[in-house]
């Protein structure tokens, strides 16, 4: 099944794409998923700014307490997914400039 054909994935979609700030972005979560998935993404997102920044595993590993296969996983779809990863980071760069 193609994610954009499932509603709840749409209207999770539009969901994040409705929030304006970072305090909605906190509620919405807090709210929407436990603290460890918050967390285990969090880490994934920070898995692939250090894969992007070509860190090595060991030092992921010791920085993130992620195991080698989440960061097998992450390095995976970051270099062949469908480019989501690479997006958001480069929109956090460019917003922090």
């Amino acid at each position: 099944m193609n994610l954009s054909e499932n509603e709840g994935y749409n209207l999770l979609v539009k969901a994040i794409l409705s929030l304006n700030t970072k305090e909605e972005c906190d509620a919405f979560l807090e709210d929407i998923m436990t603290k460890k998935e918050v967390l285990d993404i969090a880490q994934r997102l920070l898995v692939a700014k250090m894969l992007s920044e070509q860190t090595v595993y060991n030092k992921i590993v010791e920085e993130t307490g992620a195991s080698t296969a989440t960061i097998s996983r992450v390095n995976r779809s970051f270099l062949y997914g469908a480019g989501g990863y690479k997006r958001a980071l480069e929109a956090i760069a460019e917003e922090e400039k």
